[in-house]
């Protein structure tokens, strides 16, 4: 009988840092701010492409209360070392005015191939987004939940939206992160496989061929990633506060450990098309929870708050037994307030309506997310 997963679960946020007076973001990162970060938490800290911005990662966490002190933890080790150099953080997938000529990329060979192969395309790479990992040690049953959970991760884009801007201009999209990203080679949905050893076939005819260097330039949706024994969902935006950020973990979660309990009772998740799946990725791409999800089965757009009440149910058990039930119910919460995305557009139009200039009102967005991104952190 095959092991029950560990389902240990970590989280990958990649944040911005603007200057504090002018609120846009900065071109080059102060040159001692990385060693500052890493004195305090070590590995966790690391460059991202481009050098206004800077990533972190959780341990590997046997619960998701362990989850969140992390993520604070670590917001509040990088607010405060920015701040020293006259910074800020801000957790969101776009800044709501930068320009992406303006921006330099990391000096670092990896980026540096990068920026040389993606020409243009790289050049625009002004996002930001959140990565869960969820430990599953075997990888036939890695790669059997990825063709299931595929399903799921529009549901899941839609909690997260904080991307409706892009170079001060409302985009009318609630992610605009996923249309940027989409122009990159090997994102989107995956393929499906029906071994690990397909998959790996797969990839390798792209390294050896030499495309690509090795697996990490795949970047679906979701995958197995390469380093951890884990499947990384990729699909999300950087949610701007922690408590959303951990309730999609907590969702995602348990999620997986569903489909694991449907295998062992020799039943799966139905397989939808990812001509249907895409739609729904649009929609939530688009509207976030707004306009609702294609219920592919009855055919119809059924309103997000029902199919959220449909996914609680389905997780219920998963959730106590993992004690987050607090955490994934959190989701009624974030449709009730908005989404990052929602309450971007609300500071703007509030500031535009009581007289202030497009470019007040853009800074206005960036104080709120200063504001937001430390909601709950200790600075």
């Amino acid at each position: 009988m095959l092991k029950e997963p560990s389902f240990t679960i970590g989280i990958e946020e990649e944040y911005w840092l603007v200057d504090r007076e002018t609120r846009d973001l900065i071109k080059e990162s102060p040159p001692t701010m990385l060693d500052e970060c890493a004195k305090e938490l070590e590995q966790q800290v690391m460059p991202e492409f481009l050098q206004s911005q800077i990533e972190v990662g959780t341990r590997v966490c046997e619960t998701i209360q362990e989850v969140r002190s992390d993520v604070v933890r670590l917001r509040g080790c990088v607010s405060r070392v920015a701040a020293n150099h006259g910074l800020a953080m801000i957790a969101a997938s776009t800044h709501p005015f930068a320009r992406w000529g303006t921006q330099k990329h990391t000096d670092k060979e990896r980026y540096d191939i990068i920026a040389q192969d993606m020409q243009g395309v790289a050049s625009r790479l002004l996002i930001s987004g959140m990565h869960v990992h969820v430990g599953i040690d075997d990888d036939q049953l890695r790669i059997d939940l990825m063709g299931q959970a595929v399903y799921m991760l529009p549901h899941l884009l839609v909690l997260s939206t904080s991307s409706p801007f892009w170079e001060g201009q409302d985009t009318g999209l609630k992610s605009y992160r996923v249309a940027v990203w989409n122009t990159f080679p090997r994102t989107g949905l995956p393929e499906r496989f029906e071994s690990f050893a397909e998959f790996q076939r797969h990839v390798d005819v792209l390294v050896r061929s030499g495309v690509i260097e090795d697996r990490t330039k795949v970047w679906w949706d979701i995958r197995p990633n390469v380093r951890f024994p884990t499947l990384e969902m990729r699909i999300t935006d950087i949610c701007t506060r922690v408590e959303d950020a951990v309730c999609i973990a907590a969702l995602y979660r348990c999620w997986l450990r569903m489909l694991y309990r449907l295998r062992m009772n020799n039943q799966r998740w139905r397989g939808y098309a990812n001509m249907l799946i895409n739609e729904n990725r649009w929609r939530a791409e688009r509207y976030g929870f707004e306009e609702g999800l294609i219920d592919f089965g009855k055919g119809v757009v059924v309103p997000y708050a029902e199919l959220l009440e449909e996914m609680l149910l389905l997780i219920r058990q998963d959730a106590e037994y993992f004690d987050c039930v607090a955490e994934v119910e959190h989701a009624r919460q974030i449709l009730q307030r908005g989404t990052s995305a929602h309450l971007q557009i609300k500071t703007y139009n509030d500031a535009k309506a009581a007289g202030a200039s497009n470019v007040e009102a853009l800074k206005a967005v960036v104080d709120m997310l200063i504001e937001e991104t430390l909601h709950g952190v200790d600075g």
